[in-house]
């Protein structure tokens, strides 16, 4: 069985940096792509950054510039940077992951719980 967990929400004025983290555990071969996507009330869930297993990277318009996603292949985790937030990023942020287990040996799209990240004063 297969968790993502995601930390490091919470509320931060405009201008300030948060960090989200996600882990993934579980009966894992592989991990391909990872990345983190966002819903705000009231919109769809958008893609906000992503990473594969070598490294590249891509990343929504709005946030270019501002968040950096990385990862630690050794600790299975994901990681989203975010400096000079604005009002506009607050959302529930969504960590997911093109994962593989060792039951089937096949990828699978998982998702973490999401956590909630306010920009306000």
């Amino acid at each position: 069985q297969v968790q993502l967990v995601e930390s490091g929400g919470g509320l931060v004025q405009p201008g300030g940096s948060l960090r989200l983290s996600c882990a993934a555990s579980g009966n894992i071969f592989a991990i391909n792509a990872m990345g983190w996507h966002r819903q705000a009330p009231e919109k769809q869930r958008e893609l906000v950054a992503a990473i594969t297993s070598g490294g590249s990277t891509n990343y929504a318009d709005s946030v270019k510039g501002r968040f950096t996603i990385s990862r630690d292949n050794a600790e299975n985790t994901v990681y989203l940077q975010m400096n000079s937030l604005e009002p506009e990023d607050t959302a529930v942020y969504y960590c997911n992951a093109d994962i593989a287990s060792m039951d089937t040996l096949r990828s699978g799209d998982y998702w973490g719980q999401g956590t909630q990240v306010t920009v306000s004063s």
